[in-house]
């Protein structure tokens, strides 16, 4: 069974930072599409920043510029570098990926959240 397993969030003062890792299980083949996420209580799921297979990164207009989205391919991994942390920040962040996944196909795989709280 393909897993991804994110690390890193936790409680942090806004101004402060946090840096978000996801791992993907070893069946994965190759990884076009990576992508973090995050959902608020009582809001709805929303992209935080995605990268493609070429390193094409995008970002929500709310972090771009404290933000920062990259991969290691070779690891199958992802980060999500947070600065200048805001209490609006505060959610579960999810990662994504759009993976080619052994015997199974072209899948899109989440991870189970880390919570990243943002406050003084």
């Amino acid at each position: 069974q393909v897993q991804l397993v994110e690390s890193g969030g936790g409680l942090v003062q806004p101004g402060g930072s946090l840096r978000l890792s996801c791992v993907a299980s070893e069946s994965i083949l190759s990884i076009n599409f990576m992508g973090w996420y995050r959902q608020a209580p009582g809001k709805q799921r929303e992209m935080v920043a995605s990268i493609t297979s070429g390193g094409s990164a995008n970002y929500a207009r709310s972090v771009k510029g404290r933000f920062t989205i990259s991969r290691d391919n070779a690891k199958n991994m992802v980060f999500l570098q947070m600065n200048s942390l805001k209490p609006e920040d505060t959610a579960v962040y999810y990662c994504n990926l759009g993976a080619l996944v052994l015997a199974m196909g072209y899948q899109s795989l989440w991870g189970q959240g880390t919570q990243v709280t943002v406050s003084s």
